[in-house]
């Protein structure tokens, strides 16, 4: 490592307290989770902004390096912003080849060094992606061959224009990403012209439909969550379990993992009631609607990754106010995962609740973001998406009397246990 780089990763490591971390999720064409843009935002003071420079990507290399890339994004890939500074560097040597792919920002002047770097690192196994292209410039034209992946911005983009240039790069056989994808129809607009991968968060918007309802497997799942707060006796819960096979399979699938049945065998509905206890099962139930009645499958649901480490974290941040509160801790993580339920269902949260017993403070924050409840989910969404609300992330942050690099590390403690949800088989 060349002493420049040293110096750098050396401030970086000592401001790295200093940032938000957010992960954008980016989905196939099926909506089945597939990698994250990482991202990295000033929370000092001020409003939250990208800085693109060496310093800046240097705390993203530092992060990263200390953490394990797999802790954050799981099976999934790490999409990086690089500057021209960067690229020349030794830095990206941080970052496993296998795991990422190296955004090129659109500031880069493409030069002969810079594509014989592109090449080299190529050859050392490195993927690249061209960020924000417009249009199909010189630029654009000479690094084409060298990318695998084109992401293109259509927030605020001409309905002609988009169709012009989506024709034009569709012809490189290149990966076409759409970037900022905030509503359902946003999406089938981007879907029928032919890209291949989405990033925004048009999934986690509700989507109702007049007279749509709840499938018999999530039926079952709310029955059975009911019955547990409604403190029925094991034998009835038993037997709405075994009455859904579905249900049965996915418990028993979900209670072998590691986690749950500590290295031991279960194989049986009973056997795992009474490993897992009631706390921990109205737990796995809250995933399994998510996760619905597929073969793992709906263990890739970009949905599934937002609700659970939204649940984790707002457990972790709980713990760290009211060490010990267990009963508390579980409120708060129900808060979060089911959060989303209204996206999940295609109903409005007050529709939701009609059909949950919750307690009244969990109530609260998913209807009005009231309580410290509320405002711990309201702290999650708002870093979900922090070049938009960085200023407002860092009132709540201090509200909670919570630091940046206390609210980071229990991020990549939620995004490690989420990722180990979805990773089950």
């Amino acid at each position: 490592m060349s002493q420049e780089t040293a110096n750098l990763s050396a401030t970086a490591a000592q401001h790295a307290r200093e940032f938000f971390l957010a992960r954008q999720p980016i989905l196939s064409r099926t909506q089945q989770l597939v990698a994250y843009e990482l991202l990295f935002r000033g929370a000092a003071s001020g409003p939250a902004h990208v800085v693109d420079n060496m310093a800046a990507t240097a705390t993203v290399m530092a992060h990263v390096s200390e953490l394990g890339l797999e802790n954050v994004v799981g099976e999934s890939l790490g999409f990086v912003n690089i500057d021209e500074s960067v690229l020349m560097s030794d830095l990206i040597g941080f970052l496993p080849a296998d795991k990422v792919v190296l955004e090129i920002l659109e500031t880069v002047k493409v030069t002969p060094a810079v594509i014989d770097r592109i090449k080299i690192l190529s050859q050392a196994g490195y993927r690249f992606a061209l960020d924000d292209v417009v249009v199909t410039s010189e630029d654009v034209r000479q690094l084409l061959p060298l990318v695998q992946f084109i992401k293109i911005d259509i927030m605020g983009m001409q309905s002609a224009t988009l169709h012009a240039l989506v024709g034009q790069l569709k012809q490189s056989g290149k990966n076409l990403l759409a970037e900022k994808v905030e509503t359902h129809g946003e999406f089938k607009t981007c879907l029928d012209l032919g890209f291949d991968y989405f990033q925004g968060y048009y999934f986690a918007k509700p989507l109702i439909l007049s007279g749509k309802k709840l499938s018999p497997s999530q039926v079952g799942i709310m029955q059975l969550m009911n019955q547990i707060l409604a403190d029925e006796d094991s034998a009835v819960l038993e037997q709405t379990i075994k009455h859904d096979v579905s249900l049965s399979l996915n418990l028993l699938r979900l209670a072998n993992t590691a986690g749950v049945g500590g290295g031991r065998h279960i194989d049986s509905v009973g056997h795992a009631l009474m490993v897992m206890g009631r706390v921990q099962l109205q737990r796995w139930l809250q995933i399994l609607l998510y996760a619905g009645s597929g073969e793992g499958s709906g263990l890739k649901s970009p949905l599934l990754a937002m609700a659970t480490s939204r649940g984790k974290l707002l457990e972790l941040m709980t713990l760290n106010r009211y060490p010990g509160d267990r009963a508390l801790g579980e409120k708060s993580f129900t808060v979060g995962i089911l959060s989303l339920m209204d996206a999940l269902f295609g109903m409005s949260m007050e529709q939701v609740l009609e059909q949950l017993i919750v307690a009244d403070e969990v109530r609260e924050a998913l209807l009005n973001r009231d309580g410290e409840l509320g405002d711990m989910l309201t702290l999650a969404e708002y870093v979900e998406r922090i070049e938009q609300t960085g200023p407002q992330a860092l009132v709540i942050l201090q509200k909670l009397e919570l630091s940046a690099q206390e609210l980071g590390e229990m991020q990549v403690d939620a995004f490690r246990w989420a990722n180990s949800i979805s990773s089950v088989s």
